[in-house]
C-alpha cells in the first residue's frame, strides 16, 4: 500500500467545467445544452454532465466535419 492519496474524479461534470474542457464560453455551452447538441440533465437546481457526453458531443462534431 502506498502513503499517496488518490485522485478523487467527479462522475458529473458542470457546465461551466465542459466549458473550460472544451475551450467555450459557458454561454456557448448552455446553448448546446438547449439546442440539444450537449446531452444535459437537471438534478436539483443544476446541470449535469457525463464524461461520456461530452465524447459523444466530439465525435458528432467530427463527423458533422467529415461528412461536409
Amino acid at each position: 500500500m502506498t502513503d499517496q492519496p488518490s485522485a478523487f474524479v467527479p462522475k458529473w461534470r458542470s457546465p461551466a467545467q465542459v466549458a473550460l474542457l472544451l475551450g467555450f464560453g459557458i454561454s456557448k455551452v448552455k446553448m448546446k445544452i438547449a439546442t440539444g447538441e450537449l446531452r444535459s440533465i437537471k438534478d436539483g437546481k443544476y446541470r449535469r454532465i457525463l464524461p461520456e457526453w461530452v465524447d459523444e458531443y466530439i465525435r458528432d462534431q467530427i463527423e458533422r466535419q467529415e461528412a461536409a
